[in-house]
């Protein structure tokens, strides 16, 4: 039976619920999110299983939030126990050359795998001066738009290769689009940090620069992470879980001190994103349903529909759906449309990428690079705040520039 698009209301409940319960009252949320996230879970399941009978999409559902978790959990565990201290004086430029290594690192351990290593190290940088803005555009760059060259940067892109796009077909078709957007938001980011060092009167660093580093027993936990992402269900999740678990009870306990280590921002990110996991089964149901009767044509169509979706649906179905949906209005298998309208791919995948970083929900790590920061003291902006403040008025001009210059 196909399932209606009012289906979506408990999810449309679970944003809503993201996005206003912590404005109205911040300390109910605090404490009453986890049963507000399991009760529209349960409804949104129960109303898709009594309109679908389909045990089987649940069931697929379920894996897909065990990977989730196993890979985002065990990476947060292992780069807790991993200190790194960036020694010098945190200037603009300092921050962007970090910025930008973290895109370029997010490409080899996938954005999730950066932002864990590189959160903490850059908030200790700032510390001194740290603002909101920060954190948003460490979203921005580490956790989203770094990681569109291959298939280990986002679950999208990977989703290709095992489709079958070759490992660097996207590094050849859009490394020229990466470095032009990281560009464009990597200036914006100069313009609010020289502004907030303004006036400050800050004193002149007086040590040497340099980097230090601790937990280097760590690293081979993390690269057994990478490695792992590549096997098949469940010895993927066991070598995560088993990683995680090693790397804890082996990291010095000064380490986690010093990273100001705990499990309340995994344990966040586990239960919001069950509820949202839960919910969001008819909506993407119904995208797949129905996505080939959009009448998507072009690839700027594609670039947008992707993008606009994967900001707040899981963004690795959506990028099927319609890198399958392009196929299907061509008639062509994967090798065809590499072929023949290989910019619909490209859109797609760079939709699916950079579209991520519009909302907190937007993309895995984003929610907890978040949860990090907030343990620091900083306020960062709420889910509304996210989108009005930062994310509409910066990254959709931007994203309008990649349109009108690459894609249209």
């Amino acid at each position: 039976m196909e399932v209606p698009l009012w289906a979506s209301v408990p999810f449309a409940l679970m944003l809503l619920s993201i996005a206003l319960f912590p404005l109205i009252n911040l300390h109910w949320w605090e404490k009453n999110y986890p049963l507000v996230a399991i009760a529209l879970g349960i409804l949104g399941l129960s109303l898709y299983l009594f309109l679908s009978r389909d045990l089987e999409t649940v069931w697929h559902t379920a894996l897909e939030y065990f990977s989730f978790i196993s890979l985002i959990g065990s990476l947060f565990v292992v780069t807790g126990g991993i200190l790194i201290r960036i020694e010098g004086p945190a200037t603009p430029w300092v921050n962007a050359l970090i910025l930008f290594l973290g895109a370029a690192i997010s490409n080899v351990i996938g954005t999730t795998g950066a932002s864990m290593l590189l959160i903490r190290p850059f908030l200790r940088l700032n510390k001194g001066r740290l603002k909101p803005y920060l954190v948003i555009f460490f979203i921005f760059i580490v956790s989203n738009i770094g990681g569109a060259l291959t298939p280990i940067g986002d679950p999208p892109l990977f989703l290709g290769y095992l489709k079958g796009i070759p490992f660097f077909w996207l590094v050849e078709h859009v490394w020229f689009i990466w470095l032009f957007t990281l560009a464009l938001v990597l200036g914006v980011f100069l313009f609010f940090d020289f502004r907030n060092r303004k006036g400050l009167d800050e004193p002149a660093f007086a040590g040497k620069p340099g980097l230090f580093f601790l937990g280097k027993r760590s690293l081979i936990f993390l690269g057994l992470i990478i490695i792992a992402v590549f096997l098949p269900t469940p010895i993927r999740e066991l070598i995560m879980i088993a990683s995680a678990l090693a790397s804890y009870f082996l990291t010095p306990r000064s380490v986690h001190i010093d990273n100001d280590f705990s499990f309340d921002p995994i344990k966040e990110v586990a239960i919001l994103f069950l509820g949202i996991f839960a919910t969001m089964i008819p909506a993407l149901k119904f995208l797949e349903t129905h996505g080939h009767s959009l009448g998507l044509t072009t690839p700027g169509q594609f670039f947008w529909i992707t993008g606009s979706l994967s900001s707040f649906l899981d963004n690795a179905p959506t990028y099927l759906t319609f890198l399958t949906t392009a196929m299907g209005a061509l008639g062509l298998d994967i090798h065809g449309l590499l072929a023949q309208t290989p910019k619909d791919v490209v859109a797609i995948s760079l939709g699916a990428v950079f579209f991520g970083a519009m909302t907190y929900i937007g993309n895995g790590p984003n929610f907890m690079v978040k949860c990090i920061s907030d343990r620091t003291g900083l306020k960062c902006p709420s889910f509304l705040g996210y989108i009005i403040r930062y994310s509409l008025p910066i990254l959709v001009p931007v994203f309008l520039l990649v349109w009108l210059l690459f894609i249209r």
